[in-house]
């Protein structure tokens, strides 16, 4: 079936709900309004207050109460109504969430899942369109995936729910609206952690995550008409990452460019280009290349077209690589 990034994640949530009566929805208008972006609509309708709940605007509050759910044997799915609102629950989610299943020698478990759309190229205002995935792939204890596709968004929204720790779910918000075909009725076809080659190639390897993986294939549509072959993989899980994948393409390729809306500056291409670097030196053909948002706060939407990642940028650092 078409349909969109959002509409997919609408029916997985569904899904999970009727699978499992303890899986029970939380956020800021997410019961009778469907949500901002209306991933939730109809839930509430369908489910019951006490299943889809609207909370108050208040972030801790809602991973707090979330959390407490999650010890007593629910699976709550929070939603973060902007990625920019997750910091007022960072001190929940880092100093508490992550820690509970270490803490107690693994004799207590956070099946938690916690929405995030993320990222820019909507137009958005201040602190609707951030980059945190860093923070929280950097926290011990997380799980950090981002799908790019409707079907991931589908297929990974279910299993992130049906896990016993804790999921940070970055959802790229300027693909709610892209549409592709989904199977509603079969099963995931990878793992959760385990990152897809969107594209086979052989000149060199292009990494994304998350929005950024349809701009990268856009890029690679535009080599091959140059006469360059690039391999494009969707890293998917952010924490942990699928280094195996990555680096069984640049064996074969011998040069890495790693793609992100967040800043380069300690990004997540700075562990890849890491990883990349121990496992795979002596193939490399040319230093690991990395592109991604400017080292400022996010500007303002008149001119995040000029911030954001595009395709002249991942082909300028794929020339880079090439002549190297």
């Amino acid at each position: 079936m078409i349909t969109t990034f959002a509409a997919a994640l609408n029916v997985g949530l569904r899904r999970a709900m009727e699978d499992d009566a303890k899986v029970v929805l939380l956020g800021e208008d997410i019961g009778r309004l469907g949500g901002v972006f209306r991933v939730t609509d109809t839930l509430q309708k369908d489910f019951g207050e006490h299943r889809v709940i609207d909370t108050p605007l208040a972030e801790s509050g809602i991973v707090g109460t979330a959390f407490g759910m999650a010890l007593r044997g629910y699976r709550p799915v929070v939603e973060i109504q902007f990625d920019g609102f997750v910091y007022p629950a960072f001190d929940q989610i880092v100093s508490q969430v992550a820690k509970i299943h270490n803490r107690t020698a693994g004799k207590v478990k956070a099946p938690l899942t916690i929405r995030i759309p993320f990222g820019g190229g909507i137009g958005a205002v201040e602190h609707h369109s951030e980059s945190p995935e860093v923070y929280f792939a950097h926290t011990a204890g997380l799980r950090v995936v981002s799908p790019s596709t409707p079907a991931d968004a589908y297929s990974m929204i279910r299993q992130a729910i049906s896990l016993d720790d804790p999921v940070i779910f970055f959802e790229p918000k300027r693909r709610y609206w892209d549409k592709a075909d989904v199977d509603f009725e079969g099963e995931p076809d990878l793992p959760l952690h385990k990152a897809r080659v969107r594209t086979r190639g052989a000149d060199a390897t292009v990494v994304a995550y998350g929005g950024t993986v349809a701009t990268a294939l856009t890029a690679a549509k535009i080599a091959a008409e140059e006469g360059h072959s690039l391999e494009v993989i969707d890293l998917r899980s952010l924490s942990p990452i699928d280094v195996d994948t990555i680096a069984e393409s640049v064996d074969k390729t011998g040069r890495l460019v790693i793609v992100h809306e967040a800043p380069v500056f300690a990004g997540l291409g700075a562990e890849i280009a890491a990883r990349v670097t121990e496992r795979c030196f002596y193939h490399l053909e040319a230093p690991v290349l990395r592109v991604g948002g400017y080292d400022i706060p996010y500007p303002p939407a008149k001119l995040e077209k000029h911030h954001l990642p595009d395709p002249d940028r991942i082909l300028a650092a794929v020339d880079r690589c090439l002549a190297a």
